[in-house]
């Protein structure tokens, strides 16, 4: 996955329609930079560079993410 502007410099994959996949359900919901001034995104969850660069030190393999409203 490549872009020009960089939002996906650092993506995490979540389990959403990866491991049991069903049709007209999205192909997957990323993790990953946000574009300036936070505009919506197509389902993903974006941050900020600066507060990716705190949380990704802390992901691992099997460590559970969750994100609140």
């Amino acid at each position: 996955m490549v872009r020009g502007d960089r939002l996906y410099d650092f993506v995490v994959i979540l389990d959403w329609n990866f491991r049991s996949r069903a049709r007209h359900r999205g192909s997957a919901i990323f993790f990953h930079i946000a574009k300036p001034d936070y505009p919506p995104t197509e389902g993903c969850i974006a941050v900020a560079p600066k507060d990716m660069m705190k949380i990704g030190p802390l992901l691992r393999s099997g460590r559970r993410l969750v994100v609140e409203r």
